[in-house]
């Protein structure tokens, strides 16, 4: 896609899909636990450039880059109708993606989807991201989640999911020394470092959206620039106003919702009333 081999995972069921499209710094598996619980529809995840399983360019790294692959994925599948569930970069990516392949999508769910304030959008880089100085090597996928978890924040998280996050978030060094993070730190500052560059316009798009779109946000708005608090949402507070058909949902979590209640969203897909 675009130039580049994007690894999915396709889950059997019935149509129309979910499409799962992850955050920075994760990978495609991470949605396991919440396609387990909608197991009537087909589920789709995918690991966007630069993560998991697939390809890693040495640079490229803007948002609207992802927006754009995930249009081009939209495209090859010959999807049609498509709930679209997007995390973090994952939730601005498919929206900008919506503007693109209107006909590939029904439905938005976009969970603190790192759609900034308009004023944020300054057009320069964030200095260098605290993700770089992530330990990169592992000697294995346990040796990670038993490091984790008890720490924030995957204290925190659905157990499972975090076991998924480290299974799936390695991959063998090429050196032969145990394992590398499949999203290097270097790749993960970079696109949070890039978060300011990608372009006011979107707002201009989102009124073009006719398709029913659900915010789904963190417990309180972050008063600091991106990924400096994830404890707090990023997105913009009244970003639901710019779409025709928006909703906004808050809850009691923190930036990790996917990770934190993997059961909640799914409910959220199935169209059942949640509580947050």
């Amino acid at each position: 896609m675009n130039g580049q081999r994007l690894a999915i995972y396709d889950r059997p069921g019935a149509e129309p899909a979910v499409l799962f499209v992850h955050a920075t710094g994760f990978h495609g598996r991470c949605w396991s636990q919440i396609m387990g619980r909608i197991p009537e529809r087909r589920s789709i995840a995918v690991d966007l450039r630069g993560h998991g399983l697939s390809s890693k360019p040495e640079s490229d790294y803007t948002w609207s880059v992802f927006g754009n692959d995930v249009a081009a994925l939209a495209r090859g599948l010959g999807l049609r109708g498509v709930t679209a569930v997007g995390h973090s970069m994952g939730g601005h990516s498919i929206t900008l993606a919506a503007t693109l392949v209107p006909e590939a999508f029904s439905e938005l769910i976009l969970v603190d989807p790192v759609i900034l304030r308009p004023e944020a959008y300054h057009g320069r880089r964030w200095d260098p991201h605290f993700a770089r100085k992530r330990r990169d090597r592992w000697a294995s996928a346990d040796e990670m989640f038993n490091r984790f978890k008890d720490r924030q924040p995957f204290v925190q998280w659905d157990v499972d999911v975090l076991r998924d996050y480290c299974d799936y978030g390695l991959v063998p060094a090429t050196d032969g020394d145990g394992y590398v993070l499949a999203c290097s730190p270097a790749v993960e500052g970079s696109i949070y470092e890039a978060s300011a560059l990608d372009d006011a316009n979107l707002y201009d798009r989102l009124g073009t959206i006719d398709i029913p779109v659900t915010i789904v946000r963190a417990h309180r708005p972050m008063d600091t620039h991106p990924a400096m608090d994830m404890g707090a949402s990023p997105t913009a507070p009244d970003l639901v106003a710019h779409f025709r058909h928006g909703m906004d949902i808050q809850t009691q979590l923190s930036h990790f919702i996917p990770m934190e209640a993997p059961a909640m969203l799914a409910d959220l897909i199935r169209g059942h009333h949640i509580v947050t």
